[in-house]
């Protein structure tokens, strides 16, 4: 629970607040980017909200917030913003929100289909989730694009009997998991397609749904301030020039939705898609691309 005597000196008067607890993941500012803004190590309130609607992207960001660092001042029901979760992003794909400090904020997402739904990386462990995915149908893969970003999937896979999905390459981060990919090849489960991405780790990999929606865990995201594909050079553990390489390999696959882990998540249409993906992929190869973090 966020502590008012440690909120920051940053936030302006008013109800919210975020208090020096903050990691700095920026779940709030992609929940609520005219409330919240970047501090350089952390956020804070910039803008009270001003409507109804920009209020309940304030609470939603506040429930997701993995560290509890976002507060009220006085007792604010967050009921509405708890139902708005899972949220919908598009069609049958939805952001899961309760993002986890164990996988320093990152995103994770729902998809639910007629042949068996998945969670896309792992949110903290919620009852409510639980009760919303039990709702729908229960999850019958848990996709984990890395070592990252693992979170609480092992209780999410537990209660449901599902699988999970990860790479050899970074099975130590959940050493018990049903389903290994073994190679660099792509792999089909029903309507998903999973594309190893070797880069930001050995074992990194995308998922590719409907030829549409491709979830790419700390791969590839979209930029807050140009709208353009980008990818984390400051947050490479593994190899840059893997990544660039997995990146140039996604050339080959036809998406409009960008849907990170960390980062901004969005749509392009298709021919934009694959202009910029490629115009990315030559600006990697750059030595001077992504030097400075960009959001």
């Amino acid at each position: 629970m966020a502590d008012q005597n440690k909120a920051v000196r940053e936030n302006v008067e008013g109800e919210f607040f975020v208090d020096s607890t903050c990691i700095d993941c920026d779940t709030c500012r992609q929940l609520a980017p005219s409330v919240f803004a970047d501090a350089g190590k952390y956020s804070f309130v910039q803008v009270q909200p001003s409507s109804s609607s920009e209020e309940r992207e304030a609470l939603r960001a506040l429930l997701s917030c993995p560290t509890g660092s976002i507060g009220t001042r006085s007792k604010c029901s967050s009921e509405a913003a708890l139902a708005d979760f899972p949220l919908r992003v598009d069609e049958n794909v939805f952001y899961c929100g309760f993002n986890s400090r164990k996988s320093y904020g990152g995103n994770s997402y729902f998809i639910e289909d007629a042949s068996g739904n998945w969670l896309m990386d792992s949110p903290r462990y919620s009852r409510h989730l639980i009760e919303q995915f039990e709702a729908r149908g229960g999850l019958k893969y848990v996709f984990l694009s890395h070592q990252d970003d693992v979170a609480d999937a092992d209780r999410y896979a537990l209660h449901f009997g599902a699988q999970r999905i990860i790479h050899r390459r970074d099975l130590s981060a959940m050493p018990d998991c049903e389903i290994i990919v073994e190679s660099y090849d792509e792999a089909h489960f029903d309507d998903v397609l999973i594309i190893p991405t070797p880069g930001h780790t050995a074992g990194h990999m995308v998922a590719l749904y409907n030829n549409r929606y491709l979830f790419t865990g700390d791969h590839l995201y979209l930029s807050r301030i140009t709208g353009q594909p980008g990818a984390h050079r400051d947050y490479c553990w593994y190899s840059w020039t893997e990544q660039t390489a997995s990146m140039k390999r996604l050339l080959d696959y036809d998406f409009e939705w960008i849907l990170p882990g960390h980062g901004d998540r969005g749509y392009l249409p298709w021919p934009r898609m694959k202009k910029e993906m490629i115009e990315l992929v030559d600006q990697m190869s750059n030595s001077t691309y992504g030097k400075v973090a960009t959001p």
